[in-house]
């Protein structure tokens, strides 16, 4: 059987809402990082203080906005990226 790959259309390309500096306000970054993730509060500080950090993963892009305005509010600088198309194996 040889490999064949199907492509699939959709509206709504998946985002990733990604934080690129916490800031000043760290606790308030994790806080929200926490909201938004429903980690620890722990684990919410140790994943806003390594960035680049991926808060939310393959979300549609209404959420991944929402997320960053919220991560934002709080004094940190994030963005939203859109998720790359992926590659497909030539045989």
């Amino acid at each position: 059987m040889t490999g064949e790959y199907a492509v699939l259309v959709c509206d709504d390309v998946p985002h990733d809402a990604v934080l690129t500096d916490p800031g000043a306000r760290v606790l308030d970054v994790a806080q929200v990082v926490r909201r938004l993730t429903e980690l620890s509060l722990w684990r919410s500080k140790v994943l806003a203080t390594q960035v680049p950090a991926v808060i939310l993963d393959g979300v549609p892009e209404e959420d991944a906005v929402a997320a960053v305005a919220a991560l934002r509010e709080v004094g940190a600088q994030a963005e939203t990226r859109e998720r790359p198309e992926p590659a497909f194996r030539k045989d």
